[in-house]
């Protein structure tokens, strides 16, 4: 497996500052932030003369001295109070290049303790088209996932369907009103349930509003769909059965759009799930003090003394026997506990819910429902706005469809390759799954780039450029390689070992070496936006070399082999990386 280049020659210029009796820690290395000064920096030496009580330059100028003896380093310099700059040989580069080639994740797992990782993302409703806020919930959820799959953890990803409240109950009073002969209300039914839903997915979004707004002007349907929710929760056979249905009906629907994004969930659980394990919590909770009743409700206190604003307490029971939303994700928090032994969970919902989830957390904690070593967190993120700056919506004000974005994303992509020239390329088939990759990129990355706390503006014209920070420019570098590839093979070049004889191939080594901080940060952050920015400088570095070096057209037979499989690795990352993003690339554009 191979090992981070930082960290390699962290550790290499750690041991001469050992050496002179100082910290290792201070021989921490950098990327050089300007190529002039070499390629690498470490400024441990102002660090260390506070410790040594010496001049700092007096120090680096020792620590090149005890460098100059390692044969890593090409040149050694000191500047400024006491910057060290380095530039490795070509010797050590094209031996870390070897490294990185051998290894399928260019040393990302190097130093990582493989752990047992459950993301909670997507979150569709029952009887609720996706609309736009579930857009960077399963955008950013999936890039965790396959993150974290990369990086070698054993990853359970779960959609955590809404499933089980008081909706559940308003819609089922709704069928009953224009369906009351339907068995799924008699009583005195006693089966079997018929095959097939009586209403469609489509039926189902009208149904849902129309309940919705019905309960808020009549009281009586109000209190009938409560009582609804209450014996569905109970068990009552015939609402179960019509409870089934809908589920079903709604998880085939949204799997469209899932699939679409190219998301994948190991577990299709909802809130339902958690019903029959609730009482033997809510007793547990009770007897061992962790809860209390307060005005006829059952709640858990979870504020602390150094709360700097209020912390309302965990609702789990309401006075009429109801369990609310904190009750289902307090219990799959237990089922979850029990069932994979997690080391982490994460919670990829709108940054807005952190609020909830941190009554959810409190409450687990104060109830022991979880071992204290689980690490807890919900990555939250921000809104996808309009040009107007504010919250994305359709002309007439309503919630945009995640369906509808898509197929939008989609058409603006197909607009733009067949204004490329690729109509005329490729046959229609081809030319439709080109379009689609690029749409779905175009807004994959769009969404990603940014650090996922902030809100950005939905514009498909800019996302779907092949030039700047987009999807498609990243894209394009590969299919570019791939094309190059394909040359090279029906001319029967063949790749070879690495020689480096220009700036631009070391550059791009460089760039491909940075995969592992790049990985490892992006983990422990949540925070895909930092692998956008390497696969960019990656393909800008490409792009150079490009540029700078003839492949195909070099007449030095080595020379060419080793900048062909220079482009070969540098393909392999980038779709890598890109995979990561949830993005495909097409073998042709």
């Amino acid at each position: 497996m191979a090992q981070s280049l930082l960290v390699q020659l962290s550790t290499r210029v750690g041991q001469a500052f050992e050496k002179l009796d100082l910290d290792p820690a201070l021989g921490k290395i950098v990327r050089a932030q300007r190529k002039e000064m070499g390629q690498f920096q470490c400024n441990g030496a102002l660090a260390a003369a506070k410790q040594a009580k010496k001049n700092p330059r007096e120090i680096a100028e020792a620590v090149v001295a005890e460098l100059e003896k390692d044969g890593s380093f090409q040149d050694l310099t000191t500047g400024g109070p006491g910057f060290i700059n380095m530039n490795l040989t070509d010797a050590s580069l094209t031996a870390h290049f070897n490294e990185l080639a051998d290894d399928p994740s260019f040393g990302a797992k190097d130093g990582v303790t493989p752990e047992t990782v459950i993301l909670d993302y997507g979150g569709p409703n029952v009887a609720k088209a996706m609309h736009v806020g579930h857009l960077r919930a399963t955008i950013i959820g999936e890039s965790l996932r396959r993150l974290n799959v990369f990086l070698g953890h054993k990853t359970i990803s779960d959609v955590h369907f809404g499933d089980w409240g008081l909706p559940m109950g308003l819609l089922i009073k709704e069928i009953e009103l224009s369906n009351p002969e339907l068995p799924y209300f008699d009583p005195a039914f006693e089966g079997p349930y018929p095959d097939t839903s009586p209403v469609t997915v489509d039926e189902l979004q009208v149904l849902y509003p129309q309940a919705s707004s019905r309960s808020k002007e009549d009281p009586e349907f109000l209190e009938a769909a409560r009582l609804a929710t209450f014996e569905l929760q109970q068990g009552r056979v015939g609402y179960k059965a019509l409870w089934q249905h809908m589920l079903d009906i709604s998880i085939a629907e949204t799997k469209v759009d899932f699939d679409l994004l190219g998301a994948h969930f190991t577990e299709w659980k909802g809130e339902a799930d958690t019903n029959d394990h609730i009482p033997a919590m809510l007793k547990r909770y009770a007897d061992e003090g962790y809860s209390e009743i307060s005005d006829g409700a059952t709640v858990v206190r979870v504020e602390e003394d150094d709360d700097k604003k209020e912390m309302p307490p965990l609702i789990l029971q309401k006075s009429d026997g109801a369990v609310m939303y904190g009750t289902t994700d307090l219990a799959t928090i237990e089922l979850r506990e029990e069932e994979h032994h997690p080391d982490k969970i994460l919670y990829v919902v709108d940054a807005r819910q952190s609020l909830h989830f941190e009554q959810v957390f409190r409450a687990a904690r104060k109830g022991k429902s979880l071992r204290d070593t689980v690490h807890l967190e919900h990555v939250g993120f921000g809104t996808v706005n309009g040009k107007d700056g504010k919250p994305l919506k359709t002309r007439d004000g309503g919630v945009v469809r995640l369906r509808s974005l898509i197929d939008d994303a989609i058409s603006e992509a197909r607009k733009v390759v067949n204004e490329a020239g690729m109509a005329e390329k490729f046959g229609a088939e081809e030319l439709e799954n080109i379009a689609t990759k690029v749409g779905v990129a175009a807004i994959k990355y769009a969404d990603l780039s940014n650090q996922r706390m902030s809100n950005y503006v939905f514009d498909l014209e800019r996302f779907t450029k092949f030039e700047g920070r987009t999807g498609p420019y990243q894209m394009y570098a590969a299919v570019r390689i791939k094309s190059m590839l394909r040359k090279a093979e029906e001319q029967s070049l063949s790749q070879g070992p690495v020689q480096l004889v220009a700036d631009a191939e070391r550059n791009l080594i460089l760039a491909l070496a940075g995969l592992p901080e790049a990985a490892k940060g992006a983990a422990e952050k949540n925070a895909p936006n930092i692998l956008c920015d390497h696969v960019y400088a990656l393909t800008q570095e490409f792009n150079s070399f490009y540029h700078d070096c003839h492949v195909l057209g070099e007449k030095d037979p080595a020379v060419r082999a080793s900048r062909l499989t220079l482009c070969a690795i540098t393909l392999r990352q980038i779709e890598a990386v890109l995979h990561i993003l949830g993005i495909d690339v097409p073998e042709r554009m």
